[in-house]
């Protein structure tokens, strides 16, 4: 069975061409190759529905998200600790509709090599941002959804959830805590 995961809550986007703050920047992993698929949303659902019958986390970032850029590490980390019951995915959010898609491709695999990704199923959204979050129904990034093994949904990190029923923002603790629970049911 699979559970998914997707992470929001950041808002406005970051130039393309502008990099994280040095201090967000992990060191480069040159050992590291990413794949990058370019999705639309119907291509976001057909690759969680392919990793039903595992725990599936979908992380929705981007890299004009502090919060994102933070966390992301946390989603390699899952991946490691188990990678025959969990697929962890991610989902770039950088495209806001405006010039083309690949002028994204550099920036997002850069990043994506620095913090060691090689292991997620890494993507980049091919609609804007505002088309996709509206889809998705997130206001913004970064926002996380976990859908049990069978492909219902179990939980949605967003932002009103944290507000609602956290009082602080979520974080991978608390992700790597719920797909602990659904991986002991």
């Amino acid at each position: 069975m699979a559970t998914v995961v997707i992470l929001t809550g950041c808002g406005s986007p970051r130039p393309a061409d502008a990099p994280p703050a040095a201090a967000d920047r992990p060191a480069a992993d040159p050992s590291v190759t990413i794949a990058l698929h370019l999705v639309d949303h119907n291509g976001l659902m057909e690759e969680v529905a392919r990793h039903r019958g595992k725990v599936v986390v979908l992380d929705c970032w981007s890299t004009s998200c502090p919060p994102c850029v933070k966390e992301f590490p946390g989603l390699v980390e899952l991946a490691a600790a188990h990678p025959d019951r969990v697929q962890c995915l991610s989902l770039c959010f950088d495209y806001d509709g405006i010039g083309a898609v690949d002028d994204l491709v550099g920036p997002v695999k850069g990043f994506l090599e620095r913090v060691g990704a090689g292991d997620v199923v890494n993507m980049l959204a091919t609609e804007d941002a505002d088309s996709l979050s509206e889809k998705l129904e997130i206001v913004s990034v970064p926002a996380i959804f976990i859908w049990k093994p069978d492909g219902t949904l179990a939980i949605r990190y967003d932002d009103d959830f944290a507000a609602r029923e956290l009082d602080r923002p979520f974080t991978y603790d608390d992700v790597a805590a719920t797909v602990d629970r659904l991986l002991a049911e």
